[in-house]
């Protein structure tokens, strides 16, 4: 039987210490002194970005397009990226809110519910399908990958991305502002030694491509590749000393970094013949740097994917009006392992793909109603009666969400559908741009007019 100590160690540990409130505010706005600068807050999203799956993208576009024209589709593809997280990383900053808290605002006190389901939900299924990304090739460079030792890497990393998640905001700055200096200069060592052996840039650009891939195409893949974690940033962004250190810290992590990152994948994708094509541990693998490449693998995949277990224990907070995060992390987090241990890492391209059909909608709706509804003028939950479902913000994600399904022609992978839209930007752009323009008429047009009820603000409400 457990002793009064043990149960008050085992309760500290899930809960931390009681007396004192989450240092990372799941349920409230966060303190202005509590807030970072931009070098912090950038360098927590660009370690989110950082993504292995970033370079697949970058080397299938790159092989398909030929250099030169995938660089224009890599410019527009991540200037429109970048915006949209840029937009919700200044509104987060504004209101000190977290992306399923924001949804509050726009879908109701049980609207809400159905963001936490999704952005929790997903992140949940995004955690368990990457740890054998990293657990694989550990095994592999360790000469050890009998179906034992892997399956017990996956428990090794799971608990590790686990770990600086469990210690919120402060963990997750301190591994990424150790580990985004270590990628960048790596991903610049490995694209410099890649140049050399094609030969020079005339020989980079020299590649015409297959030719099987069309500009609207690739811009597709290229919004495609982090749109939907892009609708997370909040979580972090919502720290931001400013609503203008928000909006930059945003547009360098998802502009910048993700570009950056796309085009390393690109030229590695060129000169090398690796599987997965323009991977980093692959590309320094052939390099002859293999040591280097797995340090920069565990922390490609590290920095992320503790991002995906805090998504998944604030949205958890949330749903349950709990004022701690930490519960939801460990469950959240074992279902992701156990997820890992029955084989989901064959599922990412699926996921990926469906992440990208239904949650920017989401996304859409929470722009068009701070930027436009709100007008910025965010009055504090406390002096908000917020009404059960806000039926103007489920129209507008209901139609985002059908226009990206017949933009995609699927409904899930595997389950197709109409395809009658075109998608110069994809089946992500269309569904948000559609809640977005949706969402906006439908408030004009019977919100504000009295039709459909909205939330009740206290007149005296203290506006952040």
């Amino acid at each position: 039987m457990a002793t009064e100590d043990e149960s008050s160690a085992w309760r500290t540990f899930v809960f931390g210490d009681e007396d004192l409130p989450d240092p990372d505010y799941p349920i409230d706005h966060v303190p202005r002194d509590e807030r970072k600068g931009l070098v912090s807050i950038s360098a927590v999203l660009l370690g989110f970005v950082f993504f292995a799956g970033t370079l697949w993208s970058g080397a299938e576009v790159g092989a398909a397009m030929g250099f030169g024209p995938m660089l224009t589709a890599t410019a527009v593809g991540y200037a429109i990226l970048g915006v949209y997280v840029a937009a919700l990383c200044g509104i987060a900053a504004k209101a000190g809110l977290t992306t399923v808290l924001l949804a509050r605002y726009s879908f109701g006190r049980w609207g809400a519910k159905f963001a936490d389901l999704l952005l929790g939900g997903t992140q949940v299924g995004w955690f368990g399908v990457t740890i054998p990304m990293v657990a694989i090739p550990t095994a592999t460079f360790f000469g050890l990958d009998s179906p034992t030792f892997t399956l017990a890497l996956i428990v090794l990393w799971g608990v590790l991305h686990l770990a600086t998640a469990y210690f919120g905001y402060e963990g997750m700055e301190k591994l990424s502002l150790i580990a985004v200096p270590i990628l960048v200069v790596v991903g610049l060592l490995s694209v410099f030694i890649a140049v050399g052996d094609a030969g020079g840039l005339s020989g980079l650009f020299a590649g015409s491509g297959s030719g099987e891939m069309g500009f609207a195409a690739a811009v597709t893949i290229v919004v495609g590749t982090f749109i939907s974690g892009g609708t997370q940033a909040p979580n972090w962004a919502r720290f931001a000393s400013s609503t203008r250190v928000g909006f930059w810290a945003g547009l360098v992590a998802f502009l910048i970094g993700n570009g950056f990152l796309f085009l390393s994948g690109a030229v590695g994708g060129a000169v090398y013949d690796v599987t997965p094509a323009g991977d980093l541990y692959e590309v320094l693998a052939a390099q002859g740097l293999a040591a280097i490449g797995l340090i920069a693998l565990i922390l490609n995949i590290w920095t992320t994917n503790d991002n995906a277990a805090y998504a998944f224990g604030v949205a958890g907070s949330e749903a349950f009006e709990f004022d701690r995060k930490r519960p939801f992390v460990l469950v959240g987090g074992t279902v992701g392992i156990l997820l890992a241990l029955a084989g989901a890492e064959s599922l990412l391209i699926p996921w990926l793909s469906t992440l990208g059909q239904y949650v920017p909608p989401l996304g859409g709706v929470i722009i068009a109603d701070f930027l436009l509804c709100w007008r910025l003028s965010v009055p504090r939950m406390e002096d908000v009666d917020f009404t059960g479902v806000r039926w103007i913000a489920v129209l507008a994600y209901a139609v985002g969400v059908v226009v990206a399904v017949l933009t995609a022609g699927q409904v899930v992978p595997g389950v197709p559908a109409p395809a009658p839209l075109p998608g110069p930007g994809g089946a992500a752009l269309n569904g948000l741009v559609a809640a977005f323009v949706v969402h906006t008429a439908a408030y004009h047009l019977l919100e504000e007019t009295g039709v459909l009820a909205g939330h009740d603000v206290d007149a005296a409400a203290e506006r952040l």
